[in-house]
This record gives structure tokens, sequence and C-alpha cells, in this order.
């Protein structure tokens, strides 16, 4: 089982982007999910996560009041928002999904992942 990530491309700094999740052989609908990011050079790093119901939120200091996680569950699909883009947003974003008892922090809570779609910021 996949997630697919989709919507990265090139984006000036300041600007707005938004990226989709979905899966075709899972119902996204009962599980927590996140967006990671990884950085040329650098761990991959949370970003942030959505409960299943949709009312719990975390989100990394980093973006915080920048980005915004959401979900469709009618479309199977997973969201983030990405506002006021700053180069050092530029990376590979990943979805994820996973069981456990609420939307984590951690990459090794999740057990299905995307393939990545890059996003880059241009100053």
């Amino acid at each position: 089982v996949q997630l697919q990530a989709s919507g990265g491309g090139l984006v000036q700094a300041g600007g707005s982007h938004g990226l989709s999740c979905t899966a075709s052989e899972l119902t996204l609908r009962p599980y927590h999910m996140g967006w990671f990011r990884q950085a040329p050079g650098q761990e991959r790093e949370f970003v942030a996560s959505v409960s299943w119901h949709g009312g719990i939120t975390y989100y990394a200091d980093s973006v915080k009041g920048r980005f915004t996680i959401s979900r469709a569950s009618a479309k199977n699909t997973v969201f983030l928002q990405m506002n006021s883009l700053q180069p050092h947003d530029t990376a590979v974003y990943y979805c994820a999904a996973q069981l456990r008892s609420g939307p984590t922090r951690r990459a090794d809570d999740y057990d299905y992942w995307g393939q990545g779609t890059l996003v880059t910021v241009s100053s």
C-alpha cells in the first residue's frame, strides 16, 4: 500500500502552494495522517499531522501559522496548504498514515508513506 502525494512545484518566496495526498488501495478515513519533509542533506522532519476525525492538528513550530493541514474523507484526501513560503521550506514533502492512538509527530509511528513531492521555493 502506498500513498500518493502530489502538487509539488516551484514557488516564489512569499507565495502559497497546496499539496494533496491520497491512496488508491487504502481508505484514509480511520488513519491519523501526517506530513513530513526532507531538505537536501538533512534528516526528515515533522511538518503537520491531523487526527482521523480532523479535530486535532499539530504543527512544527517552523510552520505554525503558515501551514494548514486538513482532510476531506469523502475524497479520501489529505491536504497541506502552505502560505508565506520561504526558501528554507524547500524540501521533498511526504505524507504518511498510521492507526496509533493519535496524530503523532514521530516518523517512526507511521506505517504507510507516499513517494514524496518536491517543493522548491525561490528567493
